[in-house]
């Protein structure tokens, strides 16, 4: 390798792209879980169809999976990548116009024939010249299936079953290309195929090829390194989905407050896998019961709720709307819920496997009667453990069902996370009804508070009854006096409005004399602050106020914003956070940008637009 040089790199964005099921989720998967153990920062965004198996070579069964790794602080997947890997002309054409000018592009020449060409919808046999692809990106022809078939000569397998791993010879082909040690990526491989040594020992000599493939014929004029980021606090670090850190936020809160753990759900795309990874935690007392549907999920878990346990239902907006009678039962009874909506493309079944922020306003209104709940968002895929621990406290101290957004872009997404040590969490001390309590009703309350006691069935001398009829404040038998609903339906409203005393105030990033304040909530954290912080490098003045809690809203809100004169709401949506804010804070004129086409913001979109605003 003397004739090749090694580039380094701050940061870099790879693309793997190609059928449904070429691998690209998996191989894209572990070339981000071995950066991050060398000590990159990543962040990833998986894409991929909502068909369960489209027509082999089609554009629509383009599956895709983005990493972004750097030596500093990274927020986004990347906008466009540096390298895309492509697996046949499908894939080229959907994603050709994204990669950078001076990029690389790796395809699999033995897809590259007139039959691939077809099914891709090219008119000529030259997809290159067709696509207008710029002449500064260098291509790098490899037969990928050929060599795959090589490769594993004499293992007795079919050729379908040989063809599944030549996702395996991209891995190493791209681990040369970036310097990264094969070592990990074997053990990464062992833990998944351990129990099938054959598949095993297939997928390792592929990767091994793939590698020397690269290794041996000098590919590239110059090979890349990302060197380990210095800017990430000492301690242990996982790669972790936003889907999988919610999983394991309601875990340690349930620990925490020295409940069992109990989730009733029903699978839906794309948050089963929060399901999927505490059924897996039966060794900490978790409970699961997959229901018939998804009303039966949810009052499932009200009855846990009901029964002493820290109780969860996860979801997404479909199955939002079916739990809103259920959620309005919890609001009435005033139990402890956690309800997770991993927000999707919409309406109905709308674009199962994309991400929107669309469900806002049916999280804080979307149910009969005044019925209010606390209203949370996680940002990253990493924080969503703290927001489904936060979340998990609320409901538990204040005896109210909780509703955590996330999205289809964090939960599915990865970032790293630093693993918390228990002892250092906030304590979580559940409303319980107090030992020496007399005359105790369904309706006790703290008077300051608003928050009703919790007695679980079993405390002696607290037998109550508990439903979704209106209660009298005083006896806690069932009422229909008109002033006394009125009672009722101010003191659940304050109880909701007093917990802004119990969460952070808002928070202001960028610069402090700012001439636009650019707000956003959830999912698009991590694009708003890169775009935020990119402009104030280039001289602009701007500053970010990014909301996790939205009802209540942080008690400075108001005196925040009113302080500036141009103020922009960023979402995925519609409008939806900008029309509850003008409900909530006067005298302000919210700009909206706003965008519904299943795909998070890219930075640069947002920087155009916020430079546009300052002329």
């Amino acid at each position: 390798m003397d004739n090749i040089t090694k580039t380094e790199l701050d940061n870099v964005v790879v693309r793997f792209s190609g059928d449904s099921g070429d691998g690209m989720q998996l191989t894209g998967t572990l070339f981000s879980n071995l950066s991050a153990i060398l000590g990159n920062e990543i962040s990833t965004f998986p894409d991929f169809p909502s068909e369960i198996r489209a027509p082999q070579g089609t554009l629509g069964g383009v599956s895709g999976f983005q990493v972004h790794l750097g030596s500093s602080k990274i927020y986004t997947p990347g906008d466009d990548p540096d390298v895309l890997v492509v697996m046949n002309p499908a894939a080229l054409k959907v994603n050709a116009k994204f990669i950078k000018k001076g990029g690389v592009i790796i395809f699999d020449a033995d897809t590259f024939d007139k039959s691939g060409y077809d099914k891709a919808g090219f008119t000529t046999e030259n997809p290159f010249e067709e696509l207008a692809i710029s002449d500064t990106i260098q291509l790098i022809p490899a037969p990928l299936s050929t060599l795959t078939q090589s490769s594993l000569e004499g293992f007795g397998f079919d050729n379908k079953t040989v063809l599944r791993s030549k996702n395996m010879f991209a891995l190493g082909l791209i681990c040369w290309l970036f310097n990264r040690p094969i070592d990990q990526a074997i053990h990464f491989l062992q833990n998944k195929f351990g129990k099938k040594p054959t598949i095993l020992q297939a997928n390792i000599k592929v990767l091994t090829d793939g590698f020397n493939f690269g290794n041996n014929l000098h590919l590239t004029v110059s090979t890349y390194f990302v060197e380990k980021s210095h800017e990430t606090p000492k301690g242990k670090y996982a790669s972790i989905s936003g889907n999988k850190a919610t999983a394991w936020g309601l875990i340690a809160a349930a620990q925490k407050a020295g409940l069992q753990l109990f989730l009733g759900s029903y699978p839906i795309t794309p948050a089963t896998d929060i399901m999927h990874e505490l059924t897996a935690r039966k060794d900490m007392g978790v409970k699961v019961v997959q229901a018939e549907d998804e009303i039966a999920g949810i009052t499932s878990a009200i009855g846990a709720a009901f029964a002493g346990s820290l109780a969860a239902t996860n979801t997404s907006g479909p199955g939002l709307a079916l739990k809103s009678e259920a959620i309005g039962l919890a609001v009435m009874a005033e139990l402890p819920l956690v309800v997770i909506d991993v927000m999707r493309g919409g309406p109905s079944t709308g674009l199962p496997t994309k991400t929107e922020q669309t469900d806002l306003l049916q999280a804080l209104y979307g149910r009969n009667g005044e019925s209010p709940a606390v209203v949370m968002a996680a940002g990253t895929p990493d924080n969503c453990f703290h927001y489904a621990f936060m979340a998990s406290k609320i409901a538990l101290e204040h005896m109210t069902p909780v509703i955590l957004l996330t999205d289809a872009f964090i939960g599915n997404g990865t970032s790293l996370w630093k693993l918390p040590k228990l002892a250092e969490l906030p304590d979580i001390k559940p409303h319980y009804v107090k030992p020496d309590m007399e005359n105790y009703k369904v309706t006790s309350r703290d008077e300051k508070t608003k928050v009703r006691y919790w007695s679980v069935p079993g405390m002696e001398g607290f037998g109550h009854r508990n439903g979704g009829l209106e209660k009298d404040y005083y006896s806690g038998a069932i009422s229909t006096d008109p002033e006394n609903h009125q009672k009722m339906v101010d003191t659940r409203e304050e109880k909701i409005n007093n917990i802004s005393q119990y969460i952070p105030e808002l928070k202001i990033e960028g610069s402090t004399d700012a001439d636009l304040l650019v707000i956003g909530w959830g999912g698009t954290q991590g694009h708003l602050m890169s775009a935020v912080n990119s402009m104030n490098k280039k001289g602009k003045k701007l500053a970010l106020a990014h909301f996790n809690y939205i009802n209540p809203l942080p008690k400075n809100t108001i005196e925040i914003i009113q302080a500036y004169k141009k103020v922009i709401v960023c979402e995925l949506n519609s409008g939806q956070f900008a029309t509850f804010l003008r409900s909530k804070v006067p005298a302000v004129e919210f700009l909206q940008y706003n965008k519904v086409q299943g795909q998070p913001f890219t930075v640069s979109e947002l920087e155009e637009h916020f430079t546009s605003l300052l002329k």
